[in-house]
């Protein structure tokens, strides 16, 4: 068997890994799906504690790249992924996401004529300064094959001139909806009353980096807190620049640490709404049907706003939103097409199609 190597950089990479590992499982194709782990989230606490919670193995491969700003990390990462695509060379490359890690390997793999598989491709927001923007934007470019998590986003990669484009749907919702039933029956924190408190999360630099931004989401929250009990799930970027700009949580938030993908789930599945800025929760909260406040000017994830579960909430309403989820003035989310627990099926048959799946 050849292999197919897997990239994962981020702890968001590993559920939508975990849909095709297991669809490959199912499939049984003439390929050997390999995890191989960039290094770029490396601590247990957001990458190794993940893996089982996912029905996923140890990395079977490691590069040990972390640290350092954009330009180094992408370029140490890159040489690393060369080095080993050059000694162990896959049938075909699978990149997840839009982290630097992410860019690096696809940068890689493409240097060394593999072919390179973007899963959930054409992704766009109105920030083309984002990093994860340049990132994304840059691996579509490049990459061989398109897995579009949504016919819209397939579109958009069509109309930038990508011929291989293939509509797959969510690969994140495959993983939710297999492990929602047993996240279901999974106890809450102490002190979290089912659909009785609002689950918070924050990490991305515009928000967390700059001190007055910070603030400004912080007074959001205490004025939130005062209607209903929130839930954070602090990730250590934003624990670090709350200690390092010298600020203070207000009362009525209960800070939690980075939770396993189904003790998330299962925090999202019982809370009354959620305040974030990661698009992987926009994604869930749509499936679920939990309003999602999200604290951006914009999204990558349009189709989450026209399904009706998420709103684009700067800090000034966080409170008024709030109230209007609890006033119960919030629509039912409609269904995505596609995102159905599908998707890794889906990507198992493109990859039969492929001239090297048996080469």
């Amino acid at each position: 068997m050849r292999e197919l190597h897997l990239v994962a950089a981020a702890r968001p990479n590993l559920p939508k890994l975990a849909a095709l590992w297991h669809a490959l499982a199912e499939a049984r194709l003439p390929l050997r799906p390999v995890l191989l782990h960039t290094g770029q989230h490396h601590d247990p606490v957001l990458f190794g504690d993940h893996l089982h919670g996912l029905g996923l193995p140890e990395p079977a491969i490691s590069l040990g790249i972390a640290g350092g700003g954009h330009a180094a990390l992408t370029g140490r990462t890159m040489m690393a992924a060369e080095e080993c695509w050059q000694a162990r060379r896959p049938a075909a490359v699978v990149v997840a996401g839009d982290v630097d890690g992410a860019l690096a390997a696809a940068l890689a793999a493409r240097k060394l004529a593999l072919p390179l598989l973007h899963l959930e491709a054409g992704l766009r927001c109105a920030d083309a300064d984002m990093p994860e923007e340049i990132n994304r934007r840059a691996i579509d470019a490049i990459a061989t094959h398109h897995w579009a998590p949504d016919e819209a986003s397939a579109a958009r990669l069509a109309a930038e001139g990508h011929r291989e484009v293939r509509a797959i749907g969510n690969a994140m919702i495959d993983t939710l909806l297999r492990q929602l039933p047993a996240a279901r029956a999974r106890p809450l924190p102490p002190d979290l009353a089912p659909h009785g408190y609002g689950v918070v999360t924050l990490h991305r630099a515009a928000n967390v980096d700059d001190r007055h931004a910070f603030a400004a989401l912080l007074d959001g929250l205490a004025d939130s807190a005062r209607q209903l009990p929130l839930a954070w799930p602090m990730h250590p970027r934003a624990g670090a620049r709350l200690a390092a700009h010298g600020l203070s949580l207000p009362p009525g938030i209960t800070v939690l640490p980075p939770l396993a993908y189904p003790d998330f789930l299962a925090l999202l599945a019982g809370a009354r709404l959620v305040a974030t800025d990661s698009g992987g929760v926009q994604e869930e909260s749509a499936v679920l049907d939990l309003p999602c406040l999200t604290l951006r000017p914009s999204t990558e994830r349009p189709v989450t706003l026209e399904a009706g579960s998420s709103r684009l909430v700067p800090a000034t309403d966080l409170a008024g939103a709030v109230a209007t989820v609890l006033a119960g003035d919030w629509p039912r989310a409609r269904p995505i097409p596609l995102w159905d627990g599908k998707a890794g099926a889906r990507m198992a048959v493109h990859l039969a199609e492929q001239d090297w799946c048996a080469a």
